[in-house]
């Protein structure tokens, strides 16, 4: 069902955005196609087990949790060589065509509500530009959310045979006393025999409510790796995603997420195999303490076209606590029977065995745990070709457990 509307948001508060901003016409209108989009669009679907919905995307009071015309964030931005990183604002002037013509092109404004009132809002955001040929290796995008909502939008476009690697992270600023609501849309087009790597960390502070879609379009011969690593927030709803539309493109999601307290994630990795000879693989790993709960669906669409797909996934949620919930939904969806696939899923808890061994060398039973949980993360970690990341991800699996 669609969500109620927000009284406090009108056409008014939209331009005003797109005003302080000095944005070109089409972005405005785009603005305001997504606000109208508010009055009937549908909250993103969420897992159903017989029931029980798993997350109740409803219960959020936007009417509280959105302020737009106070939206304040600090975002550090680096990158060395031929590459444009730059806010939006800063690329409409001398970028606006390649803006025009992306924006949108892979996430639909309207899709559902939390997309259309990020559109509607967003005040912050990246726009990375890679020219044709160029190699990056260190585009880091590091940012601080300092009020109640924030919405940010990042956009990727690497043309032909460029390269790309994109570290973005997001934490929590200056205190704000009532609760918090984070949106952020990636959107990445990868033209042919281009290449984007894009990690993203969320690490915001436990009164905060957290919405992302990411999603890539991989051209031929392209390939777009995902690595989507959330510890923060009470509730996270990720979703990551490729469609693969070139011949012989490619995607990897690597995933990790780690819940304590009374955090709930609700993940989600998905792929659409749309062309021949397409590859994709699925990993994601998850732990969970305390009264944390996890939900998770990946999901596998093998066109009809899809000739010569190669299709992987697989899930495992390690818990830690008698009071922690998980549940999985792996999914292959396959229109052509030339399809080599798996999925596969599973919940457990730390190995007895495992743990009587280590206890049995003299080591205390908390460190003994410790060891296995760090070890249990380790095939993801391996999957991480960037050593920042994969440093910064073990660095907060090593404090959560402290």
């Amino acid at each position: 069902m669609s969500t109620k509307a927000i009284e406090s948001l009108s056409e008014d508060t939209v331009r005003r955005i797109a005003e302080e901003r000095d944005e070109p016409d089409w972005l405005v209108e785009t603005r305001l196609d997504a606000l109208e989009a508010l009055a009937t669009a549908e909250l993103p679907d969420v897992i159903r087990t017989p029931g029980r919905k798993w997350t109740d995307l409803e219960a959020l009071d936007f009417e509280t949790l959105v302020d737009p015309l106070n939206q304040a964030d600090t975002t550090e931005r680096d990158a060395d060589g031929d590459v444009v990183v730059c806010s939006f604002v800063e690329a409409f002037e001398e970028y606006g065509d390649v803006l025009e013509e992306s924006f949108g092109s892979v996430i639909d404004p309207t899709e559902n509500y939390l997309t259309a009132l990020s559109v509607a809002l967003f005040t912050t955001g990246t726009f990375v530009y890679v020219p044709e040929g160029v190699a990056v290796e260190d585009v880091t995008v590091r940012a601080e959310m300092n009020s109640r909502s924030l919405f940010s939008q990042t956009l990727v476009v690497a043309e032909e045979s460029a390269s790309v690697t994109i570290l973005e992270s997001i934490a929590s600023g200056a205190d704000v006393a009532d609760d918090r609501y984070f949106s952020n849309l990636v959107e990445i087009v990868a033209g042919e025999n281009a290449n984007v790597q894009f990690g993203s960390l969320q690490n915001l502070s436990p009164d905060t409510y957290t919405y992302s879609l990411k999603r890539g379009d991989a051209g031929t011969y392209a390939s777009i790796n995902w690595i989507e690593s959330n510890f923060g927030s009470r509730l996270t709803r990720s979703d990551v995603e490729t469609e693969l539309n070139g011949d012989g493109s490619e995607s990897q999601i690597v995933g990790t997420f780690f819940g304590h307290d009374d955090q709930h994630f609700d993940i989600n990795a998905r792929v659409w195999h749309q062309a021949e000879h397409t590859t994709a693989d699925l990993v994601t790993r998850g732990v969970l303490d305390e009264e944390a709960r996890s939900v998770y669906e990946g999901v596998q669409d093998v066109g009809i076209d899809a000739w010569n797909t190669s299709s992987y996934q697989r899930e495992n949620t390690l818990m830690l606590s008698d009071e922690a919930e998980a549940d999985a939904s792996p999914k292959l969806i396959i229109h052509n029977h030339d399809t080599e696939a798996s999925h596969s899923a599973t919940v457990g808890q730390v190995d007895a065995e495992d743990l009587f061994y280590l206890e049995s060398r003299s080591i205390d039973s908390q460190v003994a745990r410790n060891m296995l949980v760090e070890g249990f993360f380790v095939p993801v970690l391996e999957e991480i070709a960037v050593d920042e990341f994969r440093e910064d991800v073990e660095a907060l699996v090593a404090e959560r457990l402290r």
